[in-house]
């Protein structure tokens, strides 16, 4: 039998922190501007036209600005964000559909997780 090694996160080695570099209101709206309205949904059910109608509303805008800087800060990314959903999808002219390989996975990241990102 052969033997396969199993990593744990919590074993390896933490790498140097990156400087953050702050950013704006403004540069926080542009980047949202620019995401595209058509994209299958996340766990956390938003799209990013729901969040182009929230950021309209200053206090909400700031409100994402410091949970942001919050997470950067304490250095802790809430599991939330990490949630996904998989999709499957089987891979058109196989002959037979009993391998993975058969089949292309999609995930879905929640849209607040990849805002924050």
């Amino acid at each position: 039998m052969q033997e396969i090694d199993i990593y744990v996160l919590d074993n390896i080695s933490n790498k140097s922190m990156k400087e953050w570099n702050s950013f704006s209101k403004q540069e926080l709206i542009n980047v949202i501007e620019k995401c595209n309205n058509l994209f299958a949904l996340g766990p956390d059910k938003l799209t990013w036209s729901h969040i182009k109608i929230i950021i309209r509303d200053k206090d909400c805008l700031s409100k994402l600005i410091d949970i942001t800087y919050a997470c950067i800060d304490l250095g802790y990314w809430p599991s939330y964000f990490k949630l996904s959903t998989t999709v499957t999808i089987p891979k058109p002219n196989k002959t037979v559909y009993n391998s993975p390989k058969s089949y292309q996975l999609i995930v879905h990241l929640n849209t607040i997780g990849k805002l924050f990102e």
